[in-house]
């Protein structure tokens, strides 16, 4: 049975991947193993051991501490904003969200504003 801080954990490494436009092979070679453990780990059907998170961390250039961001608030993030709960799994979230940082950086603070503006209007 798969245990809910490992499926975080693996829809965090998947987002970033995914984000940074790696494939599931890619990330397997710079980290030295098969594409099918990745995708284990992505599942959160394999849990990932200390070190080789410490690798999946510098191939995808981030702190480990990302892949454990947002574990204590889901629960209260979904319900204070209509959130769908496998926010990282959602195909078009995670399309806008690469085309917003593909954004320059003052645009991109600009459509950010535009986008709280019309949130709070909603």
């Amino acid at each position: 049975m798969t245990h809910p801080v490992d499926v975080h954990v693996g829809k965090r490494v998947r987002h970033r991947r995914w984000l940074v436009g790696m494939t599931q092979q890619q990330l397997a070679e710079r980290v030295g193993i098969k594409f099918q453990q990745i995708q284990k780990y992505e599942t959160g059907a394999n849990r990932i051991s200390a070190s080789r998170l410490w690798d999946i961390a510098d191939a995808l250039d981030v702190p480990i501490s990302f892949f454990f961001e947002g574990l204590d608030s889901d629960a209260e993030a979904r319900e204070t904003v209509n959130v769908p709960a496998d926010l990282m799994g959602d195909k078009e979230a995670l399309d806008l969200i690469r085309s917003y940082y593909a954004i320059p950086e003052n645009q991109r603070r600009r459509l950010f504003e535009l986008a709280r503006v019309l949130s709070d209007v909603a």
